[in-house]
Order: structure tokens, then sequence, then C-alpha cells
């Protein structure tokens, strides 16, 4: 029997021709041009892009149609679309039921240009809940993006956009009529039960709250309470004080009590107000009297923390008739441990003239120093002390002293307590 074999060389060239065509198909997808391509009815669902689509060309292409039920689900959009040009793009038709939930988008797309892309349209159904955008899209231009349409149902709850996005352009991205009312912040909607969004809740018997500085507060510091045991006498300087932490009233007397003979009180008592200078200072200025001279004067002075923790004061009196008195003074906590303190301080007054009736000369008068050793307890809130006080007459006013014949200096023990509340 004789075979014929004059077909083989034609089904050999068939059979080649087949094999190579999808090669052949997808290089050419580079130089694609979708500029007039209607695509209203299309499904691709099942669209391998994962090709080379570098130099693909949508800039003319009319998407304005009823896409509505377009199905990208499945559509594989990995390979390389760096120069795909998406610039005179006209999506403003109908995309509501557009589904993008498996559309995969991981290739190297830093080079597309969506710089006129029109994508007004009805895009409220669209789902994009399983996008991936991992790829390259640094380079991406959305500048001339058109996003004006209705987007309010768009699901993006998956979307994948991992990829490197640094140098996308979205400038000119239009998304003036996006629904942003439901986010955090804001004016409450016109349902809400109450602006404050309380639901109806009353504050309770203790009101609206405020900040801790804002509140009104009252405090009491007795820093010194004790007998000084040479000098027979009582020493006492306590301050008082209702306020907020930036403005405040304050009650202020220091001096002594004696003990024997007529049982005098010599003190000087002021009314001022204060308020915060900077971090560390404080300014007062008020009213005060003297009962050493039995003379009223306005009072301003500033108290704070020097460096070295340094506790300072400086305070100026103008009496009725024409004085001036300045005390200075200066104390500091050595704290031992948690519980004992030692606590030096020092003091000096000054005044503007002579009152030789008070015993009063010009320039500084005396100076006060006292050491005391304290032991603080209940939370540091009482503290008593033992300690040594010393004080001594200065300039002319030793002289003075010395003629009335009247102690130039004197020291002795003290004891007494510290406390606030």
């Amino acid at each position: 029997m004789k075979i014929s074999k004059k077909n083989l060389p034609f089904i050999g060239l068939s059979s080649l021709v087949l094999l190579t065509s999808p090669f052949a198909t997808a290089a050419e997808m580079s130089s694609m041009d979708h500029s007039g391509m209607d695509m209203s009815g299309m499904d691709h669902s099942g669209m391998d892009m994962s090709g080379d689509m570098s130099g693909m060309d949508h800039s003319g292409m009319d998407m304005s149609g009823d896409m509505s039920g377009m199905d990208h689900s499945g559509m594989d959009m990995s390979g390389d679309m760096s120069d795909m040009d998406h610039s005179g793009m006209d999506m403003s038709g109908d995309i509501s039921d557009m589904d993008h939930s498996g559309m995969d988008m991981s290739g190297d797309m830093s080079g597309m240009d969506h710089s006129g892309m029109d994508m007004s349209g009805d895009m409220s159904g669209m789902d994009h809940s399983g996008m991936d955008m991992s790829g390259d899209m640094s380079d991406m231009d959305h500048s001339g993006m058109d996003m004006s349409g209705d987007m309010s149902g768009m699901d993006h709850s998956g979307m994948d956009m991992s990829g490197d996005m640094s140098d996308m352009d979205h400038s000119g991205m239009d998304m003036s009529v996006m629904d942003m009312s439901g986010m955090q912040g804001g004016q409450p909607p016109a349902d809400a039960r109450n602006p404050d969004y309380s639901n109806g809740v009353p504050y309770g018997q203790y009101g609206k709250p405020m900040m801790m500085g804002s509140m009104p507060l009252w405090g009491v510091s007795v820093d010194d309470l004790g007998y000084q045991f040479d000098e027979d006498q009582i020493n006492f300087e306590a301050t008082g004080w209702y306020g907020t932490d930036s403005n405040r009233i304050r009650l202020r007397t220091e001096g002594s009590a004696q003990t024997k003979d007529d049982k005098e009180i010599d003190s000087l008592s002021s009314l001022a107000y204060w308020k915060p200078l900077s971090i560390f200072w404080n300014g007062e200025a008020g009213v005060a009297y003297d009962t050493e001279n039995d003379n009223a004067a306005l009072m301003a002075g500033i108290v704070g923390t020097a460096p070295y923790f340094i506790e300072t004061d400086a305070r100026a009196y103008l009496y009725t008739d024409g004085q001036l008195r300045l005390d200075l003074g200066a104390e500091y906590e050595w704290r031992l441990d948690q519980h004992w303190v030692v606590i030096p301080e020092v003091g000096l007054t000054a005044f503007s003239k002579d009152d030789h009736d008070n015993g009063i000369t010009k320039g500084f008068n005396e100076m006060e120093a006292e050491v005391r050793l304290t032991y603080e307890t209940f939370s540091r809130q009482l503290a008593p002390y033992v300690g040594v006080s010393y004080e001594t007459a200065l300039g002319k006013a030793r002289g003075q002293r010395r003629q009335e014949d009247e102690s130039v200096d004197s020291s002795s023990l003290t004891a007494g307590v510290k406390f606030w509340f």
C-alpha cells in the first residue's frame, strides 16, 4: 500500500503558525491603541494582561457608555505597564457595578499617566475589595484625574496598595463630591440627640468636668511655728491662698509674740494678688499692715526658685509716711533621706530713711539666720523641727542699739513645727 505525504509540509507550517501566534499577540499588546474602543458590554473576568503593556495608549479611549455589569474580578495586570497612557480616557458613563475584587495590578505601573482620565460617572457600586496594587506605582500621574462622579458606594475594604507609590501625583484630582460627613470630628449630624454627644445623660452632682488647672482651690501653709528659748518668744510665718494655678488671692503674716512682760505681738501681714510671671517666678501685689510701727503700706514682690533650688523672695513695702522697706529672704531644703531634711535660711531687712521712734536706721538694719532639722511625717504634711537661730544688727543700727542698751547679737535654740493642708 502506498501512502501520500505531499500535504505534510503544509500541516507542519500551519502548526508552527498556531503555536507562535499567542506569543506574537502578547508581544503586540505593548503598542495597542484603544483610543476609540467601545467597552460597554465587555467581560474581562478572565482577561490576562500579564505581558508587556508598557507602550499601550488609552489616551482617547471612550468608556462613557453603560459599564455597570463589567466584571474585572479575575483580570491579571501583573505585567509591565510602566508606560501606559490613560490621559484622555473617558469613564463618565455608568460604572456603578464594576467588579475589581480580584484584579491583580502587582506589576510595574511606575509610568502610568492618568492625568486626563475622566471618572465623573456613577461609580457608587464599584468593588475594589480584593484589588492587588502592590506593584511599583511610584511615577503614576493622577494630576488631572476627574473623580467628580458618584462614588458613595465604592468598596476598597480589601484593596492592597502596599507597593511603591511614593511619587504618585494627585495634585489635580477632583474629589469634591466625596461624602466625608461620617468621619470623626466636626459638627454633629442633624439627628444627634445632643450637640455634645452625651445622649441626654447629665453630669451628675459634681457638674461639668473641667481641667485641673482651671478649678479654684485653696490651701494653708505654716512654714514656721516655733519657740525661741533664749528670747522667750514664739515666732510664726503662715500663708493662705485661694484661686487657680494662674490667679490667686494670698493672705500672709509673719512676726513674733512675746511670752513674758507685756506679751507684745509684732507682725507684718499682707493681702495680695498672686500671678505666675514665668516657669520659676511669681509676682505679688497688694496691701500690708505693720503692727510694729502701726502703719499701713502698699506691697509688691517676687517669689520663686533660683538656680540650685534656692527658694527666694523679695518684697517691698511703701508706708503711708513715705518709708520704704525691703525684705529679702532665701531658703534651701537639704534632704538627707525620705523624712529627714535640713533647712538653712537667711533674711535681710533694709529701710530707706531713719525712724528713731521705731528704732530704724537708713540702710540694712538686721540679718536673721536659722538652721532647722525637720522630720516629715503624714505624707510630709507635718514636720516637727529643732534648730538654732541667730540675729544681728547691721550698719548704723548696731550703734543705735548700743546707745539704747540693747543687744546687738543674739542666738537661741528653737523648736517647733511646720505643716500644710
